[in-house]
């Protein structure tokens, strides 16, 4: 193997596309390359490594892949490009033709890539390393930060739900998740490095411990009593693994933030029937309604596909108006992108490309009125904030405990502080508050 004093000179530059969960395993990716000494290039500096996480989700994802893929040889035609992540498990031969590519590696190899490029390094000669998705049992943890304030941990990968438009499955591979006592130890060493938040991510973490007798709920509680960590935010679980008792902690926990991001995909019955999800409009009321008695500030994140076959118009009226009435603060809308191998290629009609980006306007007219009608009170009111490093020219900015995100002036040493901080003015268009100040 190669001395791997040699790689002090060498450097990477990373690129991430997607998911959270796939910017907490970059992150951790680039930790392990530094502790061999590559270190991340420097603005204006040449690389020896590209690292390359992509994402599968839509079409568009895998073409915007393939651009940069291309982009970033053109701009390093000597550095070996290394490329991971659900587009390179789905397609590993098309991304191993594109030009500049070393190395393609497997959803379940990412935290190889330093053994890779060790090999590649004695020989230069490409490889691919890419098991069948069925195949994939183990599961590699990871927890970073990378240049954000808050760290995202990885509790669970993969999922077994099969929906008719998704190919993530296919990708991640079955579900599995990490140990209780290796999570928890992976957050004790963040409170160590002095972290404050951490970001709960995972594929289908309301899956966690399938197979086992522990839970979701179970992990929750054991990662409240770590010390040093104030705040924990859950990402996204889906609505029927959402289960009263989880909400009820949360509401009952001062480190667990009042925040849900919960997945609907469509607001029409008829069409969560034809994507194979696992509840019903009822189902999916309850829980929101469920969450708002509990905590009435609380932030509530919304998936919604528009445009998905099978989605006639009466359909999507229908799914427009049910999301409408919910008491939700702000839907993440995606305009549905055709799956190579997915049952939901068989669902009659098809909707028109012009029709499905008029809806997907049309949903994110009532994404703003929602957001606007929950966030629009708290302007002037004081709420816990966690500051960040201000961006270039721009003030020190944070999110509440409920997610408002903020703008205020602030000295930088209390940048990855909670303060106190009363809420200014509302722009809508950019969900943001500014004039703030620090109580």
């Amino acid at each position: 193997m190669i001395d791997h004093s040699t790689f002090g000179t060498r450097t990477a530059v990373f690129h991430t596309f997607g998911c959270k969960l796939n910017f907490a395993e970059t992150s951790t990716v680039a930790r392990i390359l530094g502790e061999r000494g590559v270190r991340r290039a420097t603005a204006g500096e040449v690389p020896d490594f590209v690292v390359v996480n992509t994402c599968s989700v839509t079409e568009l994802a895998d073409k915007k892949c393939r651009q940069t893929i291309r982009s970033l040889h053109r701009r390093f035609p000597e550095a070996a490009i290394i490329v991971t992540g659900c587009y390179a498990q789905l397609k590993s031969d098309e991304v191993a033709a594109l030009p500049g590519v070393e190395i393609v590696a497997g959803i379940d190899r990412k935290l190889d890539i330093a053994d890779f490029i060790d090999t590649w390094s004695e020989d230069h000669a490409p490889r691919t390393i890419v098991q069948p998705s069925r195949d994939i049992r183990a599961f590699s943890p990871s927890c970073s930060r990378g240049d954000r304030t808050r760290y995202f941990l990885k509790v669970q990968d993969g999922c077994d739900y099969w929906c008719s438009y998704c190919t993530i499955p296919a990708a991640r591979g079955r579900s599995r998740s990490g140990t209780i006592g290796e999570l928890v130890e992976q957050a004790r060493r963040v409170a160590a490095e002095g972290g404050k938040e951490i970001v709960i991510t995972g594929v289908n973490i309301g899956d966690f411990g399938k197979g086992r007798e522990d839970t979701f709920l179970d992990l929750c509680r054991e990662l409240d009593r770590v010390d040093g960590i104030e705040r924990y935010r859950i990402s996204s679980i889906e609505p029927n693994l959402l289960t009263d008792e989880i909400i009820g902690f949360v509401a009952g926990s001062e480190r667990f933030m009042p925040h849900f991001h919960v997945p609907l995909q469509s607001g029409d019955d008829e069409v969560l029937a034809l994507m194979r999800r696992h509840y019903d409009t009822a189902l999916f009321r309850c829980k929101m309604e469920r969450i708002k008695e509990a905590m009435p500030h609380a932030f509530i994140g919304v998936d919604l596909i528009v445009g998905a076959r099978g989605e006639t118009e009466e359909r999507f009226v229908r799914s427009r108006d049910f999301v409408a009435s919910l008491p939700v603060s702000r839907l993440h809308v995606f305009t549905y992108s055709e799956r190579p191998g997915t049952r939901a290629l068989e669902i009659k009609p098809v909707v028109p490309p012009e029709e499905k980006h008029r809806r997907t306007r049309e949903m994110l007219k009532v994404s703003r009125n929602l957001y606007e009608a929950f966030a629009a009170p708290f302007a002037g009111t004081a709420r816990p904030v966690l500051l960040e490093h201000p961006r270039p020219g721009h003030p020190m900015s944070g999110f509440t405990d409920n997610y408002l995100r903020v703008e205020v002036d602030a000295p930088a040493e209390l940048d990855n502080t909670i303060v106190p901080v009363r809420l200014g003015g509302l722009d809508a268009g950019e969900e943001l508050f500014t004039d703030c100040t620090i109580l």
